[in-house]
């Protein structure tokens, strides 16, 4: 594959790329570039919106260049700010650490693990003395921090913003001066971060990185942002079945979103928008876990579909109990919310624990609900059931 190829390939489905020209400058060079990729372990796992600029990393090293994934072990006990109206809550670092170790397992589901360096910038940061620390604050200015959006708006309405939150981009774009990036891949609301790290290179007579900004892939409501705060994700640890029937539940937009960002391809419009989604489901499925797991769940959801779950479930309506699902904070208790509406107000969350989600009572679907500590989400159409002669189907 010739530069302008290469060129071509590399940009195709990212949403910036500043620039273009240094971007073939590089490539010209004939020498395995070092792409950046930074990650904050501030949860425990990653969804398939984390994976848009991984794939792109994954390009690059199919390319023969290196993959440099950084784990934010240090700046994840900030948070980065990127896009909150409010300072995120800090981490400790033990919870940073386990973090981390879920994050590279499933990152390498994307990328190759024998072409990825991963570096902890805590290498560096731990390392560090206040002077140094001051030193490198010179680099910026407060008019040049406030400059981006979530900040200015914060101030703009009252709103706090703590001095360490104006650290953050200083420190992601130390980081590309500490692994000597040519190139640093993010979503489009990193573009302020990643040109503070061009501006520290050039500081440091380095010749700059190229960034290159990749769409944001929308959750299953199809508004925001993949988030698991929202609650709108598809993780990529997700059991396969559970994986699949999120895909097969999202709506026909999105899924032409997906088919762009998740595969790389523009979906078939001549082809019957289900047969695509299903395919669509079936190939993201495949890829985190195996064809075969995937053509299992896809087999599953058929015969749950043409099934009749809900015969004889009694009907309740989400609108009714919403508020009562909304002060739940587990299983136990959504399932005391429901049953309360049953007119079971008797029975305690002991019990429900016991002798219900303890012995494989309770279902979604026809999957199984066996952690009393986890949330459900129910939706219209639901069918929840609680015992062999007790179902209910959620309006």
């Amino acid at each position: 594959m010739n530069i302008q190829e290469s060129l071509e390939l590399l940009i195709e489905g990212t949403d910036t790329c500043i620039s273009r020209k240094d971007m073939e400058a590089k490539l010209a060079l004939g020498r395995p570039l070092r792409v950046k990729l930074g990650v904050d372990p501030t949860a425990p796992d990653i969804h398939l919106g984390h994976t848009v600029a991984m794939q792109k990393l994954r390009q690059f090293q199919d390319l023969g260049h290196q993959a440099v994934l950084i784990i934010g072990d240090f700046t994840a006990m900030i948070g980065d700010p990127t896009g909150k109206s409010s300072t995120r809550p800090p981490l400790t670092r033990e919870e940073v650490l386990a973090n981390a170790e879920t994050y590279k397992e499933q990152a390498f589901k994307v990328l190759d693990k024998e072409k990825t360096e991963v570096v902890y910038n805590g290498t560096w940061f731990n390392e560090m003395t206040y002077a140094e620390v001051l030193q490198l604050n010179t680099r910026a200015t407060m008019q040049q921090m406030l400059q981006r959006e979530d900040f200015k708006t914060r101030v703009e309405e009252g709103k706090e913003v703590r001095l360490h939150e104006l650290q953050y981009p200083i420190m992601q774009g130390w980081d590309s001066v500490m692994v000597k990036s040519d190139v640093e891949l993010g979503g489009t609301d990193q573009r302020f971060n990643n040109l503070v790290g061009r501006d520290l290179q050039k500081q440091e007579g380095m010749d700059p990185q190229v960034v290159i900004l990749v769409p944001i892939l929308e959750g299953l409501d199809g508004v925001k942002k993949m988030s698991k705060s929202l609650n709108n994700y598809i993780g990529v640890s997700d059991p396969p079945f559970e994986m699949y029937d999120k895909l097969m539940k999202i709506s026909d937009d999105l899924m032409e979103r997906y088919y762009l960002l998740l595969l790389g391809e523009k979906r078939d419009p001549a082809e019957d928008p289900r047969v695509s989604k299903k395919q669509l489901a079936i190939r993201i499925t495949t890829r985190f876990h195996s064809e075969e797991e995937a053509l299992q769940a896809a087999e599953i959801s058929e015969k749950k579909s043409s099934g009749d779950h809900s015969a004889g479930a009694e009907e309740i309506s989400l609108a009714e109990i919403s508020a009562g699902l909304q002060e739940a904070t587990n299983l136990t208790q959504q399932l005391k919310v429901v049953f309360e509406t049953l007119g079971q107000a008797d029975l305690s969350g002991g019990r429900i624990k016991k002798d219900y989600i303890a012995v494989g009572r309770v279902e979604l679907n026809g999957e199984k609900l066996s952690d009393p500590t986890s949330l459900a989400t129910f939706s219209a159409g639901d069918v929840l059931k609680l015992s062999k002669k007790l179902s209910v189907k959620f309006t």
